[in-house]
């Protein structure tokens, strides 16, 4: 992910949710992902998310699909995610 990338997706959830007068509870509530997973991307660590998260991000903010990188699903051997809480299997 590219600096700008990661920037821009660190700066994202934090504006529609101040745009928006709502917490990072009330975030992950409407995207079923934990607030856990909001501050790691809010922090900027630079990290990709898996293509759920990226979809599930994507949904909320009201971008394209495909617009935010996310990990190859191939290369982890599963589309699992850090976030339990949509873990499909």
């Amino acid at each position: 992910m590219s600096r700008e990338e990661s920037v821009r997706l660190a700066r994202a959830p934090i504006e529609l949710r101040e745009a928006e007068g709502i917490s990072e509870c009330e975030l992950a509530r409407r995207t079923w992902l934990s607030e856990a997973t909001f501050r790691t991307f809010e922090g900027d660590r630079g990290d990709l998310p898996t293509p759920i998260v990226a979809r599930s991000f994507e949904g909320v903010l009201g971008w394209a699909p495909g617009s935010i990188k996310a990990t190859p699903s191939e290369a982890m051997g599963r589309e699992s995610s850090a976030d339990s809480a949509i873990d499909l299997e």
